[in-house]
């Protein structure tokens, strides 16, 4: 995947049974992932191609009946008054019919949040936002906003593709910063995600699972030798894994990290130079920040498990029998598996877009991928897998209106 600077080799062993998994037939090649550092670049709409691979939210937001609005527009805002809070309207008047106050009560805003911003429709896609006590912009949605983006998973896979080169350049500057402050611990552990597939991880499950992510590595579960890491710890359901990568940049950061006091691997200093552990809900709360959208670290996994298995699929190519194309699904579900860190039966549950298996199935996946790809060259924050699965993917949005082949 983009972003990440050199090679990155995934190996995985289950108690005694060890398997190579960039040693995958499925890829020509073996699995290596090469990363190229995306650098900032101005968006490019004047040809009209990278524009037609994002998904409009403005549209979003209509098909469920709201407006798309903005915490920059004018809105309610809130005054404390002893134990509780005063709202006022757009015009700086008090607020009082209970219409409005009721509404805004439901929304639950926390009380130490600052800097609160209420939108002042009651069919706005955003109905608050705030800072919390460390800082961080938090978002209160409308319920609708909510339910549209789960229940259509075009939309919530191409909106956040579209969003993907915003999130690539934010961490590609954080990656910058002098000092181990937050944004830039974070923007390493994203940087991790969308390169190594490791999951984000969370106390919870580290507690009473004893498996490790991201967020809940030590120290010791990372080995630095110049510009190479190598991960070793206990996943999900016990499974070890070992994950190499070639990252100088990334090398350098996980050395100061771990020079810090305490065991925890993944820390920051903040204003007053106390150490902060991050969590996965600091990582979510920093895509939040960077989109403005719901956008969490299990994105990432769904959007290269959906890759990953139509590239996987596409290097299988045609079937000839329905016998065929089931044993192609299997396998190119299995590899992907494997890369994630999942069960077969997760992966496709949870990890991969189910348009690339129906497609594949119906006999047009191949054909789709291979007449889509070349256009949207100008989306330079994309690797060569994903500018042709996003194509893809937006045109099966619209409608396939490819010629279907029966198994």
């Amino acid at each position: 995947m983009p972003l990440g600077r050199g090679r990155v080799e995934v190996k995985a062993h289950a108690q005694e049974s060890r398997f190579r998994i960039y040693g995958c037939a499925l890829f020509p090649g073996g699995i290596r992932i090469t990363c190229v550092a995306v650098q900032a670049q101005k968006t490019k709409q004047g040809n009209g191609k990278l524009a037609q691979i994002t998904i409009d939210p403005v549209e979003v937001a209509e098909e469920a009946g709201l407006r798309y609005v903005s915490d920059e527009q004018p809105g309610y805002t809130r005054k404390g008054k002893g134990k509780s809070f005063q709202y006022f309207d757009t015009a700086g008047k008090l607020i009082r019919d209970e219409t409005r106050l009721l509404r805004i009560r439901r929304l639950a805003i926390p009380p130490a949040y600052r800097q609160v911003w209420i939108c002042p429709l009651s069919t706005g896609h955003i109905q608050a936002t705030g800072r919390d006590d460390r800082g961080r912009k938090q978002y209160r949605y409308h319920e609708r906003w909510r339910s549209i983006r789960d229940e259509n998973k075009y939309d919530r896979i191409l909106v956040f593709a579209a969003a993907l080169p915003k999130i690539r350049r934010r961490v590609e500057a954080d990656l910058k910063l002098p000092t181990l402050k937050r944004e830039k611990v974070l923007a390493t552990v994203v940087q991790l995600l969308q390169s190594t597939f490791i999951r984000v991880g969370n106390e919870e499950y580290a507690r009473q699972n004893k498996s490790v992510g991201l967020t809940t590595m030590k120290d010791h579960h990372v080995q630095v030798r110049g510009m190479k890491l190598r991960f070793r710890f206990r996943g999900k359901s016990g499974i070890q894994h070992e994950v190499d990568i070639s990252d100088r940049r990334i090398a350098k950061i996980v050395r100061k990290l771990q020079d810090l006091p305490g065991q925890q691997l993944f820390q920051y200093l903040d204003d007053d130079g106390k150490l902060c552990e991050v969590t996965s809900q600091d990582v979510n709360d920093y895509l939040r920040e960077i989109t403005g959208e719901d956008f969490t670290a299990k994105d990432f996994r769904t959007w290269a498990g959906t890759v990953l298995t139509a590239m996987a699929l596409n290097a299988q190519g045609e079937f000839e029998s329905k016998k065929e194309a089931t044993m192609s699904v299997k396998n190119a579900i299995a590899a992907a598996a494997k890369l994630l860190g999942n069960t077969p039966t997760i992966c496709r549950k949870c990890y991969v877009h189910p348009v690339v298996l129906e497609s594949y199935l119906s006999g047009h996946l191949i054909e789709g991928l291979r007449t889509k790809a070349d256009l949207a060259e100008e989306a330079h924050d994309f690797d060569e897998n994903e500018r042709t699965v996003l194509n893809f993917l937006r045109h099966q949005a619209a409608g396939p209106g490819l010629n279907k082949k029966t198994a």
